[in-house]
């Protein structure tokens, strides 16, 4: 399968999952090769995300792109470390390919949508509440439908997540005192 056809696919399977369709899973390449090209598009989307403030505001206020791009890495990296601790306490390792590969394509799609919002000027400050509760409600469903997991667990996953981004921005903010980063 090429990276295209991975992608719609993927995108098909974005869609399931926003109508919570126990069938999500079949639309994504839950292996090591759907690894490989979900990375690809994580890594799009980082630089979409990395470079796209300048786009929107050349004045640099937010920050030097490989600060955004630091940024991301670093949250991903820890999100998936905790993500691997919490599935290993539940004794579903074996779920966290399969969360890696849906997230990945849920942030190029959710990046997707948000060039789009900003180019037809969408104010930021409008899309803050819903896109975040888009993006839960994405997580939950990843959790629910792609790792199986149950409620308790569903919400310990999602509360795995939340520490590792506030453990993310601490330890950025170590390194990068009083920077100014869009995330």
């Amino acid at each position: 399968m090429t990276f295209i056809e991975e992608a719609i696919e993927a995108g098909r399977g974005i869609v399931a999952l926003v109508a919570g369709r126990r069938d999500a899973h079949r639309f994504f390449d839950l292996g090591p090769g759907g690894l490989a090209g979900s990375m690809a598009a994580f890594f799009i989307a980082l630089m979409i995300n990395g470079y796209l403030p300048y786009l929107v505001d050349p004045s640099g206020s937010m920050g030097p792109a490989w600060q955004n791009i630091m940024l991301a890495l670093l949250l991903f990296l820890v999100q998936v470390g905790f993500a691997a601790l919490v599935l290993r306490q539940f004794g579903r390792l074996d779920g966290l390919m399969p969360y890696v590969v849906a997230d990945n394509w849920a942030s190029f799609y959710m990046t997707l949508v948000s060039v789009v919002l900003v180019f037809v000027h969408v104010p930021g400050d409008i899309l803050a509440v819903p896109l975040g509760i888009l993006i839960l409600y994405i997580e939950i469903n990843i959790s629910r439908l792609i790792v199986t997991l149950n409620g308790w667990q569903i919400a310990a996953f999602l509360a795995g997540q939340f520490a590792a981004v506030l453990v993310g921005l601490i330890t950025f903010g170590m390194f990068f005192p009083g920077t100014s980063v869009g995330v």
